[in-house]
């Protein structure tokens, strides 16, 4: 072909080739555009991350300065507790070298005999009143349940002769633990022990016969086939005296309670031991109690039965003995022995207890209250007394 035929297919073919050109720049442009906006995407969700970042760490930093703080104040707190307990500690050795020692309880074959050949000597004597109550019971005017506390069996008390409003639990017939609530509203509102304080014993307790009195703890202790009278000063937790009970081959006062051989009781002339022995094993005993030296002042034998027995109480110097039957049913005062012989038993009243679970294992009468604190099936209940004047009855 000519060199002039060349010339003219120039134009020609140079028309296809700009038309590619524009279509690889328009590609390009739009791939630039894009990738700018990828990058300015990026560039905001950089911005949103470091901000968020330096907020988190503001964040941390503040929880770790708080808690840099907290740990300091509890370090503080550790340190005073430590130096309270250290000080509490020296208080306790200075106190147990201020108190004397416990006296000994160990039995004494001696002194045993001439006390039970004293009490002896004074049983069935006339008595002479120490006050003037003439009161007995007429009929239980009311009865509150107060809640549900420990085991079938136990005790329930205030201090029958101080103004304390404390309330002492013993829960079970054998234990070496005493359970103090401040008032009558934290042993009521709360199921668990953590609002009572403990008072442990150094001898362990039998039976439900225990009695507070005048800031001291009067309980049971049994020692072989011996059992002791041990006073125990609850403010400073010492043993202040011990007595052998001067009563020969005791058994179980109540019929319906075997695990009580003595009961002390407290009333307005002071305090009672009821109990019974195998020389009479029909009916129930009555002593006097000297609280100060423990001595047993005088003694009577009396008409009320052992058998169906299940607890017993004094009120103005009668003994008041509450009877139920083996499948317990309605409690009630069927025996009534007055030492001073003002009331005669027949002329007393037949008090009757409201039915409730099934028979209790401890009833304790309140002199100052003239109420009675009672333990039935592990229920404490509280029993409001209606009094008359004996000559009424």
């Amino acid at each position: 072909m000519g060199p002039w035929r060349c010339l003219l297919l120039l134009p020609l073919l140079a028309v296809p080739l700009r038309a590619q050109q524009q279509q690889f720049m328009e590609y390009v442009e739009r791939r630039i555009t894009l990738l700018e906006e990828r990058i300015s995407q990026w560039h905001d969700q950089s911005s949103r991350y470091s901000t968020e970042l330096r907020d988190f760490k503001n964040q941390v930093l503040g929880m770790l300065e708080a808690a840099e703080k907290e740990r300091e104040a509890m370090r503080m707190e550790a340190e005073s507790a430590a130096v309270r307990v250290d000080r509490l500690e020296r208080e306790v050795d200075y106190l147990e070298t201020q108190n004397p020692a416990p006296p000994c309880v160990e039995v004494d074959e001696t002194l045993m005999d001439k006390q039970v050949a004293t009490a002896k000597q004074r049983k069935n004597e006339k008595y002479t009143k120490l006050t003037d109550c003439s009161d007995t019971i007429a009929s239980v005017r009311a009865m509150k349940i107060l809640k549900r506390f420990g085991g079938t069996s136990g005790l329930w008390t205030k201090d029958a002769a101080g103004n304390s409003e404390k309330i002492y639990v013993f829960d079970g017939t054998a234990n070496d633990t005493v359970y103090v609530f401040p008032r009558m509203r934290e042993f009521t509102l709360f199921s668990a022990t953590r609002k009572a304080a403990r008072v442990k014993l150094p001898y362990p307790w039998v039976g439900t016969g225990h009695l507070v009195y005048d800031g001291h703890l009067y309980y049971i202790r049994q020692q072989g086939l011996s059992f002791q009278v041990i006073k125990f000063n609850l403010a400073n937790k010492t043993v202040v005296d011990s007595s052998v009970f001067p009563a020969e081959e005791q058994i179980p006062v109540f019929g319906l309670s075997p695990f009580t051989y003595i009961e002390v009781a407290a009333d307005e002339e002071g305090l009672w031991a009821i109990y019974a022995t195998k020389e009479d094993e029909k009916n129930i005993c009555l002593a006097k109690l000297d609280p100060g030296s423990l001595d047993i002042e005088q003694m009577w034998d009396t008409p009320c039965p052992r058998e169906n027995a299940e607890g017993a109480f004094v009120v103005c110097g009668a003994l008041h003995v509450v009877y139920n039957t083996r499948l317990p049913s309605r409690s009630r005062v069927q025996c009534v022995f007055d030492v001073s012989g003002t009331l005669a038993p027949e002329d007393a009243s037949l008090v009757y207890f409201p039915k409730r679970y099934g028979s209790h294992s401890s009833m304790k009468y309140s002199p100052r209250e003239r109420q009675v604190y009672a333990w039935d099936d592990g229920y404490q209940i509280i029993y409001r007394m209606e009094m008359k004047k004996k000559m009424e009855v």
